[in-house]
């Protein structure tokens, strides 16, 4: 359910359409701001979770992926970690780690089934488990897009921007790597993003795992600004990763090292094996779904054997390839199934899951809409604890779109009002506020119940409109994504959207300064 807070009366709404919002009985003077309380930042899914396969066929994927980290094994290529699996048991040969059933169920075992991560501010914090929903907006592409400037190389300015966008929704709940600042050398590049994260929002930031330096950089930079102790900030994750497996069965340096730095201090990993049917996994849905589920596994049981009850999320990112190009696809019927497959096997862990949503196509076109919803009902109706790239990505994560961002949130209200769920009250069945009060024949904009709620029952658009084709036209014909423009120059112009105390921030300005003069620390690979 959404509880009622934050975004009330007075805070400015997109442009509407004044003409037809006054026809439905509202002056052009109260337009411009929303009389809804609305809280999208805490939200539970609301509708029961689809299964793809049947009990037995899902029983029969784990029991394959068990045999296959038993039999088949995993190449790590960091030799700390095959020392951690061996010592706790496990079968090497040279780079090979074969892990038992028994090693998987003790990981799954200490795991938390609840993970409760600490944002800035109190009000931000999150709750990761099954049932809650949790959106996070397209991440790690190498350019930005919009309709003003073009395609272009990401940098930091369009990282700014992003994060400032971000924390705008309370839809999106989380902070995402967004693109890459090309423009900020890669031995300083975490200060950068660390920096923005903390100085342009107060919601949950993510650190990229490249390796020990990098890490523990910005933990010291995310502990010292928040004011956190050690204590504070190993009880619970205050920051998350996202560790990709190399499938087809490969750990690899940096993810296998970001595995062991955020379980040793109680930072909180997504372990996403990135599936692409008929390419890095096999063709089908049942084949591809299952070795990531052991790659997974896998991965889990490694935080697990670092530090027993270390946050980790299961997560999947499984979809399908274009056959005739080899080009990655999205939204389509196969990363649909492959979604409630994964949430399959994630309630068999019962621990919080991530999905994702997406889109390949090369604009924000309608396309791009379809791929996008498909993939986020896939996700929702999978019951998918964090659905990553849930606004803005294109191309199959080459670009990031402003005006997709804003188009995709639109949805995501939408979807978060969903969670919202219908009441049937006295008051919601209306006998004595509107059935009694309108004859036959009549109307119900003036009956009790319509007076009273026609400011807060329906949802707000963000750049939906509903003007009539005339005066559209005589507007300038303008689609949603041009209308889409215009609101993310707003949000991104505006003031900086948080608080920061100066004392903190010179303190920040220090460390970095500090860093950066001794060379910075350089990713792993």
């Amino acid at each position: 359910m959404i509880r009622p807070a934050k975004r009330c009366e007075g805070e400015p709404l997109s442009r509407q359409e004044p003409k037809a919002r006054a026809r439905r009985g509202r002056s052009a003077s109260n337009i411009t701001t929303s009389k809804r309380c609305v809280n999208y930042h805490d939200l539970r899914n609301p509708f029961p979770a689809m299964e793809v396969f049947s009990n037995d066929q899902a029983a029969a994927m784990h029991e394959t992926a068990l045999r296959t980290l038993e039999d088949l094994g995993m190449k790590v290529l960091l030799p700390e970690a095959i020392e951690i699996y061996r010592k706790a048991g496990a079968r090497v040969i040279g780079d090979m780690v074969y892990i038992g059933r028994d090693m998987v169920g003790a990981a799954l075992a200490s795991a938390p089934k609840s993970i409760q991560g600490r944002a800035g501010v109190r009000e931000k914090d999150l709750t990761f488990e099954l049932g809650r929903m949790v959106f996070q907006p397209g991440a790690g592409a190498p350019h930005a897009t919009d309709l003003v400037r073009g395609r272009r190389p990401g940098s930091g300015a369009d990282y700014k921007e992003y994060t400032k966008l971000n924390q705008h929704f309370d839809v999106l709940q989380m902070l995402s790597p967004s693109v890459e600042p090309q423009d900020v050398a890669t031995n300083l590049r975490h200060y950068f993003t660390m920096e923005t994260q903390l100085t342009l929002s107060n919601k949950f930031p993510f650190i990229f795992s490249r390796g020990t330096p990098q890490v523990m950089d910005s933990f010291e930079m995310l502990r010292n600004f928040r004011g956190t102790s050690d204590a504070e900030f190993s009880a619970n994750p205050h920051c998350y990763t996202i560790i990709n497996t190399n499938s087809p069965r490969t750990l690899d340096v940096p993810m296998a090292q970001g595995l062991i730095d955020f379980a040793k201090h109680g930072q909180m990993s997504i372990v996403t094996p990135f599936t692409l049917m008929g390419a890095m996994a096999p063709i089908t849905v049942a084949g591809a779904v299952t070795l990531s589920h052991a790659e997974a596994l896998f991965a889990i049981v490694l935080t697990q054997l670092v530090n027993p009850g270390a946050p980790i999320c299961y997560g999947t990112f499984t979809s399908n390839v274009d056959m005739r190009s080899g080009a990655p696809a999205f939204g389509t019927p196969s990363h649909f199934q492959a979604s409630l497959a994964a949430g399959q096997m994630a309630r068999l862990t019962g621990l919080p899951w991530r999905s994702a949503a997406g889109s390949a196509s090369n604009i924000n076109d309608v396309q791009a809409a379809n791929e996008n919803q498909m993939g986020l009902w896939g996700c929702l109706m999978a019951g998918a604890t964090v659905m990553i790239h849930s606004a803005g990505w294109l191309e199959g994560g080459l670009s990031v779109s402003y005006e997709k961002i804003i188009t995709d949130v639109e949805v995501l209200n939408m979807i978060a009002e969903l969670c919202a769920g219908a009441q049937a009250g006295p008051d919601e069945i209306g006998f004595d506020n509107a059935l009694s009060h309108v004859d036959p024949s009549g109307h119900f904009f003036a009956s009790p119940q319509t007076m009273e709620r026609y400011n807060t029952e329906f949802y707000e658009p963000i750049v939906h409109s509903y003007a009539n084709f005339g005066t559209w036209t005589e507007r300038g014909a303008h689609t949603a994504s041009t209308r889409a423009t215009a609101t993310w120059q707003d949000i991104v112009n505006a003031e900086n959207p948080v608080s920061v105390d100066h004392t903190k921030f010179e303190e920040l300005q220090d460390f970095i300064g500090k860093r950066t003069a001794a060379g910075g620390a350089p990713p792993e690979s």
